[in-house]
C-alpha cells in the first residue's frame, strides 16, 4: 500500500488556503504521509497552465486542485473529464492516472452535502445565484440536483449566466439582468463571486436586497464572515459560511487522490485551526 502522496493546489490568490493543513493532518490521522503545495501563478495563460499541468504529470503528483481563476481554463487541457465535470464544464480537482490527467468537480458534492440540511428545512422558493464561473458552475448543478424550484443565476459577464442556465434549461435556471431580479423574492441566495474574499471587503449583494425571510450562503471562506453574510446575519437570515463547502470538497478530493476516506474530524479540525491562526495573526 502506498503510504506517500505528492498532492497540491493550482490557483491565484492561495497563500491563504486551509488545503495544505486539511489534506496533510488528515494523511497523518490515518498514518500515512502527504505533502500540498501550493503553486501560486498569476495570470497564467493557456501554455502556462499546460506547462504546470506536464510539470504534475511528470513530477510525482498524484494530483492536484485548481481553485480560482483557472478552473474552466484547465478542462481542455486534460486527458479525460469524469461526467459530473463534463456537464459542469469547470474543474477543481485533478487526479494523475497513469500518463493521463482526469478531471473532477469536488465542488458540486461538497457544496450539496453542505447546503442539503439547510434547503431541507427552509420554505421552497427561487434561489438566487451570483457567480456563474467555475464555482458558480458547481453550485449551479448541486442546487439542481437537489431539486430546487427554481435558479435565478446572475454574472456581471451576462453571457456566462446565459450559457449556465442553458445548461440547466430542463431544471427551471434562468439568467437574472440584475442582481436585484435575481434576489428579489428569492427563497434563498447563494455568493459563488470571489466578492469579498480578502483582500477585498465588497459584497456581491446590497444590505437593502437581504431579508430575514431568506437563507444566504456564501462559497468564499477567508474569512468565514464576509462582508455579506455578516448584513444578512444582521438582517435575521439564517446563513452557511464557507466552512462546510471547504471542508467536504477538500475530503472528496482527497479520497479521489489517496483512495482513502479522510477522517472528517481531522479535516474539520485542521480547518478551524487554520482560520483561527490566520485570524490571530491579522488581530
Amino acid at each position: 500500500m502506498r503510504d506517500r502522496f505528492l498532492t497540491g493546489l493550482i490557483g491565484y490568490p492561495i497563500a491563504h488556503s486551509a488545503a495544505p493543513a486539511m489534506h496533510e493532518q488528515a494523511a497523518a490521522a490515518l498514518g500515512i504521509r502527504a505533502h500540498y503545495q501550493l503553486i501560486e501563478v498569476k495570470g497564467a495563460g493557456r501554455d502556462d497552465l499546460r506547462a504546470m499541468l506536464d510539470g504534475i504529470r511528470r513530477l510525482g503528483f498524484v494530483g492536484v486542485n485548481v481553485t480560482f481563476p483557472y478552473k474552466e481554463a484547465v478542462v481542455e487541457l486534460l486527458d479525460d473529464l469524469a461526467p459530473d465535470a463534463r456537464a459542469i464544464g469547470a474543474v477543481n480537482t485533478i487526479v494523475v492516472d497513469g500518463a493521463r490527467l482526469v478531471g473532477h468537480n469536488t465542488d458540486a458534492t461538497g457544496f450539496a452535502r453542505a447546503i442539503e440540511p439547510l434547503l431541507t428545512t427552509a420554505p421552497r422558493g427561487p434561489i438566487a445565484l451570483i457567480g456563474a464561473g467555475g464555482v458558480g458552475k458547481a453550485i449551479a448543478f448541486a442546487l439542481a440536483g437537489l431539486g430546487v424550484a427554481e435558479l435565478r443565476i446572475f454574472d456581471a459577464d451576462a453571457a456566462k449566466a446565459a450559457q449556465l442556465a442553458a445548461q440547466l434549461a430542463d431544471r427551471l435556471a434562468v439568467s437574472a439582468t440584475s442582481v436585484a431580479a435575481a434576489v428579489d423574492g428569492a427563497a434563498g441566495l447563494v455568493n459563488a463571486t470571489p466578492v469579498g474574499m480578502l483582500p477585498s471587503r465588497d459584497t456581491p449583494v446590497p444590505d437593502v436586497l437581504l431579508r430575514p425571510s431568506m437563507w444566504v450562503a456564501d462559497a468564499v471562506y477567508t474569512p468565514l464572515w464576509t462582508p455579506l453574510l455578516t448584513a444578512a446575519k444582521a438582517r435575521g437570515a439564517n446563513v452557511l459560511t464557507g466552512r462546510d463547502l471547504a471542508i467536504n470538497a477538500s475530503s472528496d478530493a482527497f479520497k479521489l487522490f489517496t483512495g482513502l476516506t479522510p477522517p472528517h474530524g481531522a479535516m474539520a479540525n485542521a480547518f478551524d485551526a487554520a482560520m483561527a491562526a490566520r485570524y490571530s495573526a491579522s488581530a
